[in-house]
């Protein structure tokens, strides 16, 4: 429980975090109080990971500093925020699926006597954890890798715990938990802050919040809009304002003119995949965007994913133009006209060291082979004139496509898509790591291709450009569809309390 007057032993002070074309931090500040969950909050692309990853030694921030004890500190690597006592466990699972529980567990920080490993103690440690953790059925002999996603994520707190840490950082830590798993997290977060140990917390669930939480600072857009709210005294209409605020105007294009009675493009029916999302249906018209608004976790990407059958189906059925398609073929998905522009654009879309116009022609090779061979001339070609048509900076389809920025290498990504000559496009957050100015590009585009028929579905964390961008809205939450409508009749508001609160519209 935190003192009547809380004095911080770790503060950020004015951190600023700069990556090419993007500036993720600007003058963040954070106390974190022992004894107390501190509760990080903001929408996605509010700076909340990246904050994180400068605590914990993952990013080097580019102004401000961290300091310790009333001493400023530098956090060089992981190992140096272990070092100060600083322990985090990420969203995105870090274990190693061909390693033991144990071998995960103490991954960094081996048990060891003079070289020689004690791989007995570590064992002994670890069931220990785990069955703090509520979990004593996960053996640490088994290998992580035949763990679920809810196994894995257990094993990532029991790292975290195996530390003898004053600060242990949780990022969206019940994402792939139940709720009796979640009651566990609590009962160890509790036992955590009892002893001391402060926690910094993150979640979009504000049930959450309410339940474990101490304390509240908002990020939104890269800045702290609110630091150190009371969780007891601040109302959830406040906290959804502070993280709606916005202080860059979005420039989209004019809305579609699609007809009501144009021609059903894709056609999803009952579509599920076990323990992700169940259920959805959806139907886009050629000329119509349609956007799913939805948390990390909540199986929007995934439904993206399904559909280009790069995951296999456990129930329903996709047809594009009424032809039904095989599951689980992204052949059969390309070959119908299904093109998707990946979130992960340059671990999942971009061959980084390829250049530009390889990337433009990837999914279209068949069009340039001449007798075996791919007729690099006709490539660059038509790369060319997509690259002249969309404004990529710089010119030059020859150099490697990882120099462009962001923006650019999104527009590659489309322009690709472009020469397909797709009937559907997928776009799974079109418009991350791009500058203000590439996104009004990249939305006057988007609209362009709906404009000569595509049909269009965007995934995007940003309420806004869902709604300002597609003419009909579905709002995700823990895996079913909870509303569906017009972009025009619903507000930001409205889809984050769907969306964090569970409400149904």
């Amino acid at each position: 429980m935190v003192s009547a007057d809380p004095q911080p032993f770790l503060q950020m002070q004015g951190i600023v975090k700069v990556f090419p074309g993007a500036r993720a931090l600007d003058g963040v500040d954070l106390d974190i109080v022992p004894g107390e969950v501190h509760c990080l909050l903001g929408q996605n692309g509010a700076g909340k990971s990246t904050l994180i990853k400068v605590l914990a030694g993952a990013h080097q921030p580019t102004e401000g500093r961290v300091v310790l004890d009333g001493n400023p500190i530098t956090i060089t690597d992981p190992v140096a925020a272990l070092g100060h006592g600083v322990a985090t466990m990420y969203q995105e699972l870090d274990v190693v699926d061909g390693l033991s529980v144990a071998e995960n567990v103490y991954l960094g920080h081996e048990l060891d006597t003079l070289g020689v490993s004690r791989r007995s103690e570590a064992i002994r440690r670890t069931r220990e954890i785990l069955r703090r953790l509520g979990h004593p059925e996960i053996s640490p002999r088994q290998e992580v890798g035949r763990l679920s996603a809810a196994g894995k994520q257990i094993v990532s707190m029991a790292r975290a715990l195996s530390h003898d840490a004053r600060v242990i950082v949780m990022d969206e830590p019940s994402a792939v938990l139940d709720s009796e798993e979640v009651a566990n997290l609590f009962r160890v977060v509790r036992e955590l802050t009892s002893d001391g140990v402060a926690v910094v917390y993150i979640s979009h669930r504000l049930e959450e919040i309410r339940e474990i939480g101490d304390r509240i600072t908002v990020l939104k857009d890269g800045r702290t809009v609110a630091q150190n709210l009371p969780v007891s005294e601040t109302p959830t209409a406040e906290l959804i304002r502070l993280m709606t605020g916005r202080s860059v105007e979005y420039a989209f294009p004019p809305a579609g003119t699609f007809a009501d009675d144009a021609p059903v493009v894709l056609e999803v029916r009952g579509l599920g995949l076990r323990g992700v999302f169940r259920d959805v249906d959806l139907t886009v018209r050629a000329g119509e965007i349609v956007g799913l608004a939805g948390l990390v976790g909540s199986g929007r990407s995934e439904i993206l994913e399904t559909v280009y059958g790069a995951r296999r189906a456990s129930a329903g059925e996709v047809r594009v133009d009424g032809r039904s398609l095989r599951a689980g073929s992204v052949p059969a998905a390309v070959g119908a006209g299904i093109g998707l522009a990946p979130e992960e654009r340059k671990s999942q879309g971009l061959l980084l060291d390829e250049p530009v116009y390889r990337n433009v022609t990837l999914s279209t090779f068949t069009r340039f082979a001449r007798g075996g061979l791919l007729d690099e001339r006709a490539e660059r070609a038509a790369a060319q004139e997509q690259s002249r048509a969309l404004h990529l900076r710089p010119e030059g389809v020859d150099r490697p496509i990882r120099t462009m920025s962001g923006g650019n290498q999104q527009k590659a990504m489309l322009a690709r898509w472009l020469v397909h000559g797709c009937r559907v496009l997928l776009l799974d957050e079109p418009t991350r790591g791009v500058d203000v100015g590439a996104r009004a590009e990249i939305y006057t585009l988007v609209r362009r291709l709906a404009d000569s028929g595509a049909a269009v579905v965007v995934v995007s964390s940003e309420i806004p450009e869902v709604l300002g961008l597609a003419d009909r809205v579905l709002v995700v939450s823990e895996g079913r569809v909870v509303h569906e409508g017009p972009a025009d009749s619903i507000d930001e508001h409205q889809v984050l309390d769907m969306v964090m609160e569970g409400s149904v519209a």
